[in-house]
């Protein structure tokens, strides 16, 4: 139930940066015991609210980033037993966050607010009924904080001599406050904040300090992440100690470059005696750190790396024989785990950070295996409904969209629907649903994917085919030159009516699944229009593809677009053109999620292995080769003599290309739904390319599903666990099926 809004969004008058908001106040008396005290918390920036001098909560980077236009979450804290009868005092320290800091490659700011807000509101129930409100307004007061300096994308900067550490407790300081004026809000856009909250998930020790050829001391982390470093230091009053971040090391040097205009620099000024710095107004994506200025020499025990990313539960497990396949799949893990900081990014280091449409279209499945991010996904589907309901239906290339105030329309024109990318609105609801079988989320994520569908259907050209407009399309195809990362071998045509084409079958499945016949009709007539206009334009009879490569067999196949002799002449023709390449990978953003699946269901399986397998570059094992502990957004984003891709874009911290997983999962551990929520399941293990044994588990909405195969001199052994309440079919490799009851069961074939 929402709250009756009292409290208004405050800033401070004289502070401009970071500021300390406080009140004091009285319980009042005669009324009994606090029997519930909530406390709900947001603000334009990020806040983190203290109540009588100690932390509320253990979230950080509150409330996120939504699209603020429309949706400003609010957070609540049950303070219950930190109220006793007297006084109090409550505070908020702020900080830029999304909403006042720059956002994207063209170093704008202030694109949510000129000036940082904050809110909140404490609700009190006594023992007789009673209730009281405490809340922002213009009787608060504000004072500068220690932090001198904050954006996400450029780093914070602490000046430990600033610190008042009791700003928020009764006996804090008295002078140096100044007052605060209420901003114009609109209390209608704050929304609850559905999903789990940022929070510190682990720490990460040092496993090396070393010196680069220039002299600069670097700490290397043994893992790509995302957060930030802490450490308690003492040393000469004034002096600073500057932390630059990085993914990679170059010619031994801090590789910089792909961070683009993004300074990602921490600054700490000392005090004189010990102290603590914790920079939680920004975040990094980093395995490496220069540090400078620190007294003394640095060691390994004196900094630690504080991993920052939602709270989401892990829930889906896969290993093998293969141990390069195995850091394959941890390094997708830590790509979600990096990227899934409140909103789903693209990458986590740069000057981006944004909620790419089309990178979460192909990885949701992988997502959903990995972790529980039903209301995560949930909370940013209402996000993308509200970007697209201001937009005449065009679900945009980032949620929340903020290239709507970018330098994009003059490169590409006014942004329009693109395949694949746009295609978020229909592919990722019937991605979750088959995972939860949560109907009231698919239901309120219908209307966006109608709106997605319908306007697709406007664009298409006379003959039915989405062959016009600015297309992603087989976005960093490995052929492309560095400079061009759309200039792929799959014909864009293509490409993008094989997505809508998906697009209109899926959606007419949906609204199958929630009662409504006449958008059954409706869109499973445009899905057989697409089919049709693509088999005519398209296809050959001898199953050949316009554009002759991977990623067109692939769609072709995978999206149901053939059938009969010319799909398995489709299938034929992909096996060659992978072999053709080397079993090196020959497919971008959207060819790469399921040519495997395409090979395997045209009975190309060990094609498939061996395209997985291959360790030269481009594969999904050459970065696993040169070190990587997360999935690159290029398949050579470091070129085997240790440099750096010369391209502009160069990430090292990419889940995209890791959507590989799903097959991992399905195929050759063999688990995934017949029935939505797993309600029943398929365990149908596929194995191949020489492993010996491969297991996966996945805690379903119903309890725990597991298969652990090994391929032994007896035969095939499966083990199998099956939730209570659920049944799986069981479907083994010489094609025998057989129903498994909840339970343990071990098979032999």
């Amino acid at each position: 139930m929402t709250p009756r809004w009292q409290a208004a969004m405050i800033v401070a008058d004289e502070v401009d940066q970071a500021p300390l908001l406080r009140t004091r106040f009285t319980l009042d008396e005669g009324h009994g015991e606090v029997t519930s005290a909530v406390l709900h918390v947001s603000a334009l920036g990020v806040v983190e609210p203290q109540l009588d001098g100690e932390p509320v909560g253990e979230d950080v980077l509150t409330p996120g980033w939504s699209s603020y236009e429309w949706r400003l979450r609010y957070v609540s804290h049950d303070v219950t037993s930190r109220l006793t009868a007297g006084d109090h005092v409550l505070g908020l320290a702020l900080g830029n966050g999304w909403a006042v800091g720059r956002l994207a490659w063209s170093g704008k700011s202030g694109l949510y607010s000129k000036d940082v807000g904050g809110f909140a509101q404490l609700e009190v129930t006594f023992a007789d009924g009673h209730e009281q409100v405490v809340a922002t307004g213009a009787d608060w007061q504000a004072r500068s904080s220690a932090v001198l300096a904050d954006e996400i994308y450029d780093g914070q900067t602490i000046d430990a001599r600033r610190r008042e550490p009791r700003w928020a407790a009764l006996d804090g300081p008295a002078d140096g406050w100044s007052g605060v004026h209420v901003a114009e809000f609109d209390t209608g856009r704050l929304t609850e904040h559905l999903g789990p909250p940022v929070r510190r998930q682990e720490v990460v020790r040092p496993v090396a300090v070393t010196t680069s050829p220039s002299g600069q001391t670097l700490v290397d982390f043994g893992q790509n992440l995302v957060g930030w470093l802490r450490f308690t230091v003492q040393g000469e009053a004034g002096s600073t100690i500057t932390v630059r971040h990085a993914e990679v090391l170059e010619h031994g040097e801090l590789g910089v470059r792909p961070l683009r205009t993004a300074e990602a620099t921490d600054r700490f000024v000392l005090s004189g005696g010990r102290d603590t710095f914790e920079p939680t107004f920004t975040f990094h994506g980093f395995r490496y750190a220069e540090v400078g200025g620190w007294p003394g020499v640095l060691d390994v025990t004196d900094l630690e790396a504080v991993v920052v990313h939602s709270e989401l539960r892990r829930t889906g497990e896969f290993e093998c024989s293969h141990e390069l396949v195995n850091q394959l799949h941890r390094n997708v893990v830590w790509g979600q785990k990096g990227n899934f900081l409140d909103v789903p990014t693209d990458c986590p280091q740069r000057d981006e950070r944004l909620g790419w449409t089309g990178d979460l279209a192909v990885f949701g499945p992988s997502a959903a295996y990995l972790f529980d991010v039903s209301t995560f996904l949930q909370d940013w589907l209402r996000d993308l409904d509200a970007e697209q309901a201001h937009n005449h239906g065009i679900t945009p290339y980032v949620v929340p969209d903020v290239l709507k105030w970018s330098p994009i329309k003059e490169v590409r024109g006014t942004p329009d629907s693109t395949s694949f990318w746009s295609d978020v609105a229909v592919w990722l609801p019937w991605s979750l649903y088959q995972a939860y079988g949560d109907e009231a989320a698919l239901a309120e994520a219908y209307p966006a994917a109608v709106a997605h569908v319908r306007r697709v259907e406007s664009l298409l050209s006379p003959t039915d085919l989405w062959d016009t407009g600015f297309q992603f399309a087989d976005w960093l195809d490995p052929d492309a030159p560095p400079d061009d990362p759309a200039a792929a071998k799959a014909d864009k045509g293509v490409v993008s009516t094989a997505a809508a084409h998906r697009s209109a079958r899926t959606l007419a499945r949906i609204a199958e699944v929630l009662g409504k016949p006449e958008d059954v009709a409706e869109f499973g007539a445009l899905a057989d229009r697409l089919r049709t206009a693509f088999t005519e334009h398209y296809v050959e009879a001898d199953g050949r593809v316009r554009s002759d490569c991977a990623t067109v067999y692939a769609l072709a196949i995978d999206f149901g677009l053939l059938e009969g002799d010319v799909r398995a002449k489709a299938g034929d023709r992909l096996a060659e053109v992978v072999a053709e390449a080397g079993y090196r990978v020959s497919t971008g953003f959207a060819g790469t999620p399921y040519v495997t699946d395409a090979l395997t269901a045209t009975g190309h399986l060990e094609e498939a292995y061996r395209l997985l397998l291959e360790e030269g570059c481009p594969s999904w094992l050459y970065p696993v080769t040169m070190g990587a502990t997360t999935v690159w957004e290029r398949w050579d984003s470091m070129l085997p003599d240790g440099t750096i891709n010369p391209g502009q874009m160069t990430s090292f911290n990419h889940y995209a290309l890791g959507a590989v997983a799903d097959w991992m999962h399905r195929v050759v551990a063999g688990l995934s739904p017949l029935e939505p929520g797993y309600a029943r399941s398929l365990i149908a293990p596929q194995p191949g390319g020489g492993l010996a044994w491969a297991r996966g588990a996945l805690e379903t909405p119903h309890g725990r599903l597991a298969v652990h195969w090994r391929d032994e001199p007896s035969g095939l052994t499966v083990d199998v666990t099956v939730p209570a309440g659920t049944t799986a079919l069981l479907r083994l490799p010489n094609g025998t099926e057989q129903e498994l009851t909840a339970g343990e069961h071990t098979v032999t074939a």
